[in-house]
């Protein structure tokens, strides 16, 4: 078994699957994932590491900040749908078994109110590790 498929702490036993899943989404971000991602990429927000698309369990997380177990979901239109509520409040719950907490932002908070969401997110850490 090579490192990447070696399950973690941080990974908590993702699948290769899920590692695989993880870079193809990588590659094809959207524009709000885009835009989050250079104002958190390279310790930029605290000082704090974020990873992108980040396998976590059966899930593919948006952003994730080891140090603070913080999860970033970015949420299109399609999020307002029963099934996906449903889905994204199970996924959440599970999560935060595992001992993350889980933020929220629709897509266009991220391009409308960037300051706003990253603000949000400060706070969030500062709750999580102080």
């Amino acid at each position: 078994m090579d490192k990447k498929d070696k399950p973690t702490k941080m990974h908590h036993g993702a699948t290769p699957e899920i590692f695989s899943n993880a870079e193809a989404l990588r590659n094809q971000m959207t524009e709000a994932e885009q835009v989050l991602w250079e104002a958190l990429r390279e310790k930029q927000l605290e000082g704090l590491k974020f990873r992108r698309q980040h396998p976590v369990n059966e899930y593919v997380l948006d952003f994730y900040c080891h140090q603070a177990r913080l999860a970033i979901e970015l949420d299109g239109k399609y999020h307002e749908e029963n099934g996906q509520r449903f889905y994204d409040a199970d996924r959440t719950n599970n999560l935060e078994e595992l001992g993350m907490r889980v933020i929220r932002f629709q897509n266009e908070a991220v391009l409308e109110n960037l300051d706003e969401v990253l603000e949000e997110i400060r706070e969030e850490v500062k709750r999580r590790i102080g």
